[in-house]
């Protein structure tokens, strides 16, 4: 008699979401929360980025509460420049958030392998992260983690807001919080003074993070926790010596306005702070509505041809003696099983269960809590191309195919105050001339000077 073969069970994807409905591919993250690895749908062929946690190690890590609080509040959000959820689902052992994939990798990444950024790449990421806070604060949500791991970048090359594991939102009844959250060096002086704070935290750390992009190191540091707390409660802020090389003077106004201790005076905060901030001499020439779309070109375009992640994360899967990550159907208990004693761990076990709820955006779509505020030119468009991938996405626009996937050099020239002869100005306009063909977009035009003449790449965005 032959022998039987076996044949795979067969996925119904009419049914609720699960881990079956997806290809595992590789890992690309890995941090206290769990680990974070690729995935495609099997329907589908859409890539996600799958962050995911063993629920035992998450009892232990007394993160329960973190992650049914991400769950909920990524449900009722949605916009083009953060990193959005499109599943959510779990089974007997894990908790799953299948999120949008960034093949441009982190901010961290691309900082640890720069060193820093030129002014024209961080005055383009932080126009689009003012975008999202805005979108955010509106909905009166801090996010409470602005730092370069949390920012990460499309395969065109925009900067979307990542992770809401300590996320919150403010009520009328709540209008304040006081619970020290965050990562230490990115925390504002009210988190730490325990003052009371709101939605205005978020404007110091992304001050923090901006200025550590431009310059490779964070503005208030020390050797211990307790020097680095009280640098951010006491220091004034200092700039390096060769910041006037590096960056503007309207880019220093805003790291200054953004560090302001004081969030009544910073910036961004205010009944028209958001408003004041975008119509700041450094963001001239910014066409916020394209920024929103994305139909404004970045100033770098990762090479998604090569890795953007840390391999080391995939390494350590290889490597280390770990169960692999297989799907699991979660059990139905029954009344007839003998009841457990219960315990903490099993309260916070049975409290994950019930209330980790399944998500699928294709059957609760939350676009209408972002583009119902958006034109309806915006509407068709942006939300399209935040449900596809990242590669997908940068199929269509073939505008962007022709830009280089390395960072930019900017023209250091006469008007960043360096002295030089005529012939190295003109040399240096001709440079610019060339640079600006490649990267002026609908939201990112060079700024005409007096004369009429273009200002340096560097220079982008000075009042003149």
């Amino acid at each position: 008699m032959g022998a039987v073969c076996c044949t795979p069970e067969e996925i119904d994807f009419e049914k609720e979401v699960e881990l079956a409905h997806f290809y595992l591919l590789r890992v690309i993250g890995k941090g206290a929360f769990g680990k974070v690895r690729i995935v495609q749908h099997r329907q589908t062929g859409r890539e996600y980025a799958l962050k995911y946690i063993n629920k035992s190690r998450c009892v232990e890590q007394n993160a329960t509460h973190n992650m049914l609080a991400e769950r909920r509040l990524l449900e009722t959000i949605e916009h083009p420049l953060i990193v959005n959820m499109r599943y959510a689902f779990q089974d007997e052992e894990h908790l799953f958030l299948a999120l949008d994939l960034m093949t441009g990798g982190s901010m961290q990444f691309l900082l640890d392998r720069y060193t820093t950024l030129k002014e024209m790449q961080v005055r383009f990421y932080i126009a689009d992260l003012v975008c999202a806070l805005e979108y955010l604060h509106q909905r009166r949500i801090a996010h409470r983690d602005i730092k370069p791991d949390n920012i990460l970048l499309d395969s065109s090359g925009h900067a979307h807001l990542s992770d809401f594991n300590i996320a919150t939102q403010f009520h009328a009844n709540k209008p304040q919080r006081f619970s020290r959250a965050g990562s230490l060096a990115y925390m504002s002086p009210e988190i730490i003074g325990k003052q009371g704070y709101s939605t205005f935290v978020d404007w110091w750390s992304l001050g923090v993070t901006a200025f550590e992009l431009l310059f490779g190191k964070r503005p208030f540091t020390g050797k211990t926790n307790d020097q680095v707390t009280d640098a951010i409660l006491n220091d004034d802020l200092v700039f390096p010596d060769d910041a006037a090389e590096i960056v503007s003077q309207d880019g220093m106004d805003v790291l200054q306005g953004l560090l302001t201790k004081s969030p009544h005076h910073r910036y961004g905060c205010g009944s028209n702070g958001i408003y004041k901030l975008k119509n700041h001499p450094w963001f001239q020439g910014i066409d916020w509505q394209a920024m929103v779309q994305k139909t404004a070109i970045p100033p770098f375009r990762p090479n998604t041809d090569e890795s953007n992640f840390d391999a080391v994360h995939e390494l350590e899967e290889l490597l280390l003696e770990e169960v692999p990550l297989r799907p699991h159907k979660r059990i139905n208990k029954t009344s007839t099983e003998i009841p457990q004693p219960e315990t903490e761990d099993s309260r916070h076990r049975q409290w994950m269960d019930e209330k980790f709820l399944p998500f699928d955006y294709t059957k609760n779509s939350t676009s209408d809590h972002y583009y119902n505020h958006a034109s309806p030119a915006a509407t068709t468009e942006t939300t399209t191309r935040s449900l596809v991938s990242s590669s997908a996405a940068s199929r269509t626009n073939p505008t962007s195919q022709a830009m280089i996937s390395t960072p930019i050099t900017a023209i250091e020239g006469t008007s960043r105050g360096i002295t030089g002869s005529r012939l190295l100005r003109r040399v240096g306009s001709a440079l610019d001339h060339y640079e600006q063909s490649k990267y002026k977009a609908q939201g990112y035009v060079l700024t005409p000077n007096e004369d009429g003449t273009l200002s340096t790449l560097s220079e982008v965005g000075k009042c003149v």
